[in-house]
């Protein structure tokens, strides 16, 4: 050993533009969304430029900072005690994403199970509003036809994003390949379903009462806002899987050191999750029996 060299198991990475890169793109992204919507220095409202210049940076940032994880991960970097570092950290993304969907979650659970005690307000216009249900008047997307259809879809691609993984861990990289692409495909077919879904709702008036067109009121934003994000968290994972099957292709990945798969595996499987607690209270039980 040289004289002054320090052995360890941790990777020191090499000074990196991103976390500055990020962090100012994430700024002028958030600038530019207030002045999109209210303006600001002297940006009239509706000015979008701003937003998506710093959106552009965010998007460049994620690409080139993971494209040199996955140049760390090809050279051998990530060793044992790192490995385990980023399994810490994947956990922890996901488990703020669970409270992220807990928050949807609580308001609608909030109106569906105590939306009887706002009718005690002395506002005419609460009571009204709380005093059922759905909401009198609201037309609910029945669960047992496309939701049942996208529940079955998601649920098959946990099994065969679980058989790629199991294939990759016994050295079949055929196999897993064939189980990735049978996912990716599956949830280009879920986000294909949900966007007609989408279509289908704003078309025939879903959730929008007579009196008021351009508001979808109390049920139409929390069903927006719970599938809207989970939509948004599959194309998100479709992409992590995407990335995974580039690498596969590419040589990369082996039965033992594979992290990155294993991080958008149990990213899908949270995903699944989610929906299966969306499709189960907000379609089911607490969807109303309206519909066509």
């Amino acid at each position: 050993m040289a004289h002054g060299e320090v052995k360890h198991d941790y990777h020191l990475v090499n000074p990196s533009p991103w976390p500055l890169v990020g962090s100012a793109s994430a700024t002028v992204m958030a600038l530019g969304g207030v002045a999109w919507m209210k303006g600001l220095f002297g940006l009239p409202e509706g000015t979008s430029w701003l937003f998506f210049a710093g959106l552009a940076g965010v998007l460049y940032t994620m690409v080139g900072w993971w494209s040199d994880v996955v140049k760390e991960a090809n050279a051998g970097d990530h060793t044992p005690v790192v490995a385990i570092g980023l399994r810490y950290g994947m956990i922890m993304f996901i488990a703020s994403e669970v409270m992220f969907f807990v928050a949807w979650f609580w308001i609608f659970f909030e109106m569906a199970l105590f939306h009887e005690a706002r009718t005690l307000s002395g506002i005419e216009e609460v009571r009204t509003a709380w005093a059922t249900w759905p909401p009198a008047g609201i037309e609910t997307v029945p669960a047992w036809n496309l939701p049942l259809v996208n529940t079955l879809t998601l649920l098959l691609s946990g099994t065969t994003v679980t058989w790629a993984h199991h294939a990759l861990q016994q050295g079949d990289r055929r196999g897993t390949q064939i189980g990735l692409i049978l996912t990716i495909l599956l949830g280009v077919l879920f986000t294909s379903i949900q966007a007609y879904e989408y279509s289908h709702i704003l078309q025939h008036n879903y959730f929008f009462g007579a009196e008021d067109q351009a508001n979808s009121g109390l049920y139409g934003s929390s069903f927006f806002m719970a599938t809207g994000f989970h939509g948004f968290h599959v194309l998100i994972g479709t992409i992590f899987l995407t990335v995974c099957l580039i690498r596969l292709m590419n040589g990369g990945f082996s039965p033992k050191q594979h992290f990155g798969f294993e991080a958008a595996a149990w990213y899908w499987h949270f995903v699944d999750v989610v929906w299966l607690f969306l499709f189960a209270f907000i379609y089911v039980v607490f969807g109303g029996v309206g519909g066509h």
